[in-house]
């Protein structure tokens, strides 16, 4: 399984050299099956960039996994360069909402007065699955959702192959009960043994005294997640847009620094654009 983030930034795409080494474009994640097969996760900002690098490759095949509807998911979605080209086919799976939802998703991102273009310069071929079943296939690829604690609701998920796990799991807030919300017991249990964790982890300790209930988590909560689930790997994700690099490091490296106290064999690290995993 091959991973590649396009886009890790929180809230809002930022810019400029206090944000170089980890980017500033929001929520887009790609995954390659062994056979090849491209999974889209969200529409942030780093789509734009994903479609020009999958229009070099002549690649015209996607399935599109959304994770929740908030504008940092999607506002990339009119500039995915595929989505002009009739040899394109993308199939939008059905989680987390139902398929009314999703096309109306969509509709409103490149609706009048928001964007000069609209749904209708689509040329792809769009084809939309109507249900989000508690778990399904896509190409080699085992696809189980789980709901996010956030507001508004949304889905994490869990990929499997050829026996190695990938767990995503942004915009959850662990310790705050939203929608649909599930415990810290449950996510542990999701995650339990996974191969990649990639979870958000927006806030510190102190940034969190103002700001439980807006959806996200402190990273010394995903550390202890990540622990207690056993995982091989953590990525912090979901990155504050006012978090420059120099910041970013600090946080990474009391991560570490916890983790070595517990005694823990997990790797960590923040996130970034363009970064590569392989499982």
């Amino acid at each position: 399984m091959f991973i590649k983030c396009w886009g890790s930034r929180g809230s809002i795409p930022v810019s400029g050299r206090n944000y170089l080494k980890y980017g500033g474009d929001t929520t887009c994640m790609e995954i390659r099956s062994k056979n090849g097969h491209v999974i889209v996760i969200d529409a942030g900002t780093g789509i734009r960039r994903l479609g020009n690098q999958l229009m070099e490759e002549q690649r015209f095949e996607y399935d599109f996994i959304f994770t929740h509807a908030h504008w940092d998911h999607l506002m990339g979605f009119p500039f995915f360069k595929p989505l002009y080209v009739k040899s394109a086919k993308i199939r939008m799976q059905g989680c987390p909402f139902a398929r009314q939802y999703v096309e109306k998703l969509i509709s409103r991102v490149m609706a009048p007065p928001n964007f000069p273009i609209r749904p209708n310069a689509i040329q792809a071929e769009v084809e939309y699955e109507p249900v989000c079943p508690t778990s399904f296939e896509i190409d080699s690829i085992t696809v189980t959702p789980i709901p996010l604690t956030h507001p508004n609701g949304g889905s994490g998920y869990k990929f499997e192959e050829d026996g190695k796990t990938f767990v995503f799991l942004t915009d959850n807030e662990l310790d705050f009960p939203h929608n649909n919300a599930k415990s810290f017991e449950d996510y542990l249990a999701f995650c339990q043994g996974a191969d990649l964790l990639i979870h958000d982890a927006e806030f510190t300790p102190k940034e969190y005294e103002t700001t439980c209930g807006w959806g996200h988590s402190v990273y010394p909560r995903v550390v202890e997640l990540a622990v207690q689930a056993g995982v091989k790997e953590l990525g912090l994700f979901h990155l504050n847009q006012d978090r420059f690099d120099d910041d970013m490091d600090r946080i990474v490296e009391d991560s570490q620094n916890i983790l070595a106290e517990q005694g823990a064999d997990i790797q960590c690290s923040a996130v970034a654009c363009d970064r590569v995993f392989e499982l």
